[in-house]
């Protein structure tokens, strides 16, 4: 990768880690396009092991607001779906993956626009867990499904839950990848490089984390499943 492209790439990472940090989510649909056109082979390598860090530290922080029957629900759905998102990987062309996961993702906001509010149940949480699975071990993006899910739930609880889910499903999909050969140490270099992008970003979302409100944070959520959604119909 030249000087240039690694600048790039450090930039839209510090972006990325300042985003999530904030607001819960973003990091992956923020990287992982820019992270395919520079180098395809960061995806999802790359993505996945990049959160590790910043999700730790989101967890840490917000841990106080955790919601632990949610997050064992969604992570139990999430592990077990894991290996369901290698098999995506093998036999499902990219495009047309992101193409079913954009438009499911895309509808599920819709309805939630037009929804009442509501209180997760087990059903959701096993269902967001379930379809995080299949989508992050295969494409580096899974936050959608678990934004939805916590949309009218306060924004610390939002953020602490996710991130333990994201952190726990990350390590699950990195070590199946790893022990199925599709993914090499060599490729966890340019995470390591970057932590000090990441660690900036993560940063400075702790100025403002607190000031946002659960209003603030359900448009967000919702502006942030519908812009994913967009970008993986349209692919690469």
């Amino acid at each position: 990768m030249t000087t240039q492209a690694l600048v790039v790439l450090a930039v839209t990472v510090a972006v990325a880690a300042f985003v999530q940090g904030a607001g819960g989510l973003g990091f992956a649909l923020i990287v992982a396009p820019v992270a395919g056109l520079l180098d395809p082979a960061l995806v999802p390598v790359f993505v996945l092991a990049s959160m590790i860090p910043l999700n730790a530290y989101v967890a840490w922080r917000e841990r106080a607001s955790l919601d632990l029957r949610g997050a064992g629900w969604i992570t139990g759905a999430r592990l077990a779906a894991t290996p369901g998102g290698l098999l995506l990987l093998w036999a499902i062309p990219a495009g047309r993956l992101g193409l079913f996961v954009g438009a499911a993702t895309v509808l599920a906001a819709l309805v939630s626009l037009a929804a009442p509010a509501f209180t997760p149940s087990r059903g959701a949480y096993v269902g967001a867990g379930l379809v995080t699975g299949l989508t992050e071990t295969a494409t580096g993006v899974g936050g959608p499904p678990l934004a939805l899910v916590y949309q009218h739930r306060p924004a610390a609880e939002l953020r602490a839950t996710i991130a333990v889910c994201f952190l726990v499903g990350e390590v699950a999909s990195l070590a199946l990848l790893f022990a199925t050969g599709r993914a090499a140490p060599a490729q966890l270099g340019q995470a390591v490089l970057l932590l000090p992008a990441l660690a900036a970003g993560a940063w400075l979302s702790r100025l403002v984390h607190h000031r946002l409100d659960a209003r603030r944070t359900r448009l967000f959520v919702l502006v942030f499943a519908l812009v994913s959604g967009a970008l993986l119909m349209l692919g690469p």
